[in-house]
């Protein structure tokens, strides 16, 4: 399907990776190799040609859903007779480990923070929302580690909440990719414009409230953007493997790392470990938790095998 198609079917408009690069328009904006470099996760693929025909016409669309969201916003505070107070526009982005969510978001941060409308943009990750491993291990869901269970939901609800009520400060907390766990130290967060939250499973529906008088609330429905960052079973386990073999010969080397007893593997070692880890745990959460999650974004980039976005998919208004 392409843009002059309608499908009375999906709830999607289909773009070509052509397409999409066309509705730049004039917009553009000055990114040098040096931050592209800064911006790029391990073994993701980033380079001047997916920021001007994907990463441009994105943020000039979530620049364009912004300011009709303050424009909303400030006709409902006028209807309802309260003074407007400022509110963050907030950006969720999910998808599987390895598929490229962390760059996306940290691009999008870059970006989105050039335009004059919106200078103030946070980044937030879920994993500091995680159960510290002990609680996990008290849990006995350690080998669930990132499902959706092993968050502390409420906690990630109650941060959202004062986010999008225009609280002064708000804390979230902070996760250690060296450790593998929660830290004591938390990341404060004072009334941005733009605030986007990565994670796995941010795109989940609400569970089910144990009192059926209790409101069901979901990570999403703070949500004003959502994004899920999509990519064939096949190269993600590939990117997963090639990640966690790289990761040997650098964050494994640091003595504090939780995976340094990892970092002598053999090729073939950590071929198979990863692989090991992505059967027990990535692999099912894949399955079963974060890809059924796909269809509830707004926006789908779907990325072939060079780790390069060549197909997205934006909800019909």
């Amino acid at each position: 399907m392409t843009m002059g198609v309608i499908d009375n079917v999906t709830p999607f408009m289909t773009f070509s990776r052509k397409e999409w690069a066309a509705l730049r328009e004039s917009y553009s904006m000055k990114v040098t190799q040096e931050e592209i470099e800064q911006l790029k996760g391990l073994n993701d693929v980033l380079n001047m040609d997916e920021i001007a025909d994907i990463y441009l016409p994105l943020t000039r669309l979530i620049h364009l859903h912004t300011m009709a969201s303050q424009e909303l916003y400030r006709s409902r505070s006028i209807f309802l007779q309260k003074q407007e107070k400022k509110v963050p526009y907030i950006i969720g982005i999910a998808g599987s480990v390895a598929v490229g969510k962390s760059t996306l978001a940290r691009v999008l941060r870059t970006l989105l923070s050039r335009w004059e409308e919106h200078p103030n943009v946070d980044l937030v990750t879920t994993d500091g929302f995680l159960y510290s491993n002990e609680e996990l291990e008290e849990r006995g869901i350690m080998n669930k580690k990132g499902f959706p269970e092993s968050y502390n939901v409420q906690k990630l609800l109650r941060f959202l909440a004062d986010v999008k009520s225009g609280k002064p400060q708000v804390e979230a907390p902070l996760y250690s990719h060296i450790t593998y766990d929660v830290l004591e130290e938390t990341q404060v967060v004072e009334q941005p414009d733009i605030v986007i939250i990565e994670g796995i499973n941010v795109l989940q529906p609400p569970r089910h409230a144990h009192d059926q008088e209790e409101e069901e609330v979901s990570v999403s429905d703070y949500f004003d953007f959502s994004i899920y960052v999509d990519a064939d079973e096949a190269d993600v386990f590939r990117w997963y493997v090639e990640r966690f073999k790289t990761l040997r010969s650098t964050a494994f080397r640091n003595p504090a790392s939780y995976f340094n007893k990892y970092a002598d593997l053999s090729d073939e070692e950590a071929e198979s470990f990863a692989e090991g880890i992505w059967n027990r745990i990535n692999h099912p959460n894949l399955i079963y938790n974060i890809r059924p999650t796909k269809n509830r974004a707004d926006l789908i980039l779907r990325k072939g095998p060079h780790h390069l976005v060549n197909q997205i998919k934006m909800r019909k208004i």
